[in-house]
């Protein structure tokens, strides 16, 4: 599965969400009404929220009599951590040769040249 990273992380730019995913990280499995419980905005508004969370992979949800379960989808979360990763490897790359080029600069300054 192909994860579209710019609709996972529009999905985390909501602190409702964020916070969402959060909650799911620490407790593993919540009912909608659990998390809607936290909040002081409807649980309609929650819902919405879930939806956005599920769309972008990052939540799978589970119905179990008249609850929806909902938990982080691990898949999509290792992949987004991946992503990530290989970023942080390129960034550091640039910067590292940023560093070299600028101090070749500042060496060939103080040796006057």
């Amino acid at each position: 599965m192909t994860v579209s990273q710019p609709t996972v992380f529009g999905a985390l730019a909501d602190p409702t969400r964020l916070t969402i995913v959060d909650m799911l990280a620490k407790r593993g499995e919540l009912s909608a009404s659990a998390i809607s419980s936290v909040f002081s905005v409807s649980p309609s508004a929650i819902s919405q929220h879930l939806k956005v969370l599920r769309e972008a992979g990052l939540v799978l949800v589970k119905k179990q009599a008249q609850q929806r379960i909902y938990r982080l989808d691990t898949a999509t979360i290792g992949e987004t951590q991946r992503w990530l990763a290989e970023r942080t490897v390129q960034w550091n790359a640039r910067l590292d040769a940023m560093e070299s080029y600028i101090e070749r600069i500042n060496e060939g300054v103080e040796d006057g040249k």
